[in-house]
């Protein structure tokens, strides 16, 4: 019996490595951020409104808990997640407190607003559209989540260049737009600069790491 519960408490104490090391709202974010694409330290700073100081103390939590893995290349340290199944943790814990944390439909709405009038395609009906050739599918994150991998199909559009290039999405075509998943706010800016212009526009309901996840067609270079 002894040894049955020294077991279970140390298998348990490993377990709770990966929830301790998740139980900060800042290292959830950056956790979101790297399932987009590698990141040096300065970026994930930049992104998350941290010092640079603060970013490296998280993603040292982070490294010991082996969710994310580092490599140096010259001055900088360039960090990325450990693996998909990072990316399946973070959707979790996401779809876990929607679920059960009536206040997470309370602070979205607080910040969104009303958001189907921007009528949000779903994957499958995103799937299907693409193979009838419906839609033009428009990547609205920065360039570098782009070329890290994206909807196979997809073009490259970030949210601010989107006005410079109206002139490369004509009228008479249907737009769908995507971002980092279902909270990203770029999806949400692309739809409605792409409507204030003349344009048939909808946002996709979750992002490049949940359509990844699921087995979808994606490029990666």
């Amino acid at each position: 019996m002894h040894a049955k519960r020294e077991f279970k408490d140390r298998l348990y104490g490993e377990f709770a490595r990966i929830g301790k090391a998740v139980a900060s709202p800042h290292r959830l974010e950056i956790l979101d951020v790297l399932a987009q694409s590698e990141r040096t330290v300065e970026s994930i700073a930049a992104e998350t409104g941290l010092s640079i100081a603060n970013a490296s103390r998280h993603l040292q939590q982070l490294r010991q808990a082996q969710l994310v893995l580092a490599r140096r290349e010259g001055l900088f340290v360039h960090y990325r997640l450990a693996g998909e199944e990072v990316v399946s943790l973070i959707v979790a814990l996401r779809e876990t407190a929607e679920q059960h944390l009536a206040e997470v439909d309370r602070v979205v709405a607080d910040f969104f607003g009303e958001r189907d009038g921007f009528e949000p395609v779903t994957p499958d009906e995103l799937a299907l559209r693409m193979s009838n050739g419906e839609v033009v599918v428009l990547d609205v994150r920065p360039p570098q989540e782009y070329e890290a991998g994206h909807i196979d199909g997809a073009r490259s559009m970030p949210v601010a260049d989107i006005s410079a290039r109206l002139a490369d999405l004509p009228v008479g075509n249907e737009y769908v737009a995507y971002c980092r998943g279902p909270y990203c706010v770029y999806a949400d800016e692309a739809v409605a600069l792409l409507r204030a212009n003349g344009r048939t526009a909808h946002r996709l309901t979750d992002g490049f790491p949940e359509w990844s996840l699921a087995g979808r067609p994606v490029c990666r270079t």
